[in-house]
């Protein structure tokens, strides 16, 4: 099970999912790593019961914010910019970015996978009598 402090993964899980890292990039992946389990243990106060019962998952969801956060590191926008467009003569290119300021967050199917909910079945018993 994770612990209740330090990272939920470390460089080498990060690289074994994505690329090897340059070693400029290594110091700032092992600070989002810290970023990202600090918000995971604040966001999502489930993440204890998902671990146990999906072992792996805080450091899979941990790399993949890492992930997001960067590559979109390389982008150079002035803040805020979501949409380019750039034409050359008569070409044209279009670009969306999904996370141009190379934020950490947490998707909507993370979430849930870190917060589980079960369905409880209750029943309701209405109380008949005299209001005085």
């Amino acid at each position: 099970m994770a612990s209740n402090t330090g990272p939920f993964a470390t460089v080498a899980e990060l690289e074994a999912g994505w690329h090897t890292l340059l070693a400029s990039e290594r110091t700032r992946a092992e600070q989002l790593l810290a970023r990202a389990s600090r918000l995971i243990r604040a966001q999502c106060a489930g993440w204890q019961a998902a671990e146990a019962s999906n072992p792996g998952i805080c450091s899979d969801i941990c790399c993949a914010m890492v992930q997001r956060a960067m590559a979109s590191s390389g982008i150079d926008l002035p803040d805020g910019v979501k949409q380019m467009s750039q034409t050359t003569g008569s070409f044209q290119d279009s670009y969306t970015f999904d996370n141009p300021s190379g934020n950490l967050y947490l998707r909507d199917e993370e979430r849930r996978a870190l917060n589980p909910r079960r369905g409880r079945a209750f029943t309701i018993t209405y109380a008949h009598g005299k209001v005085e």
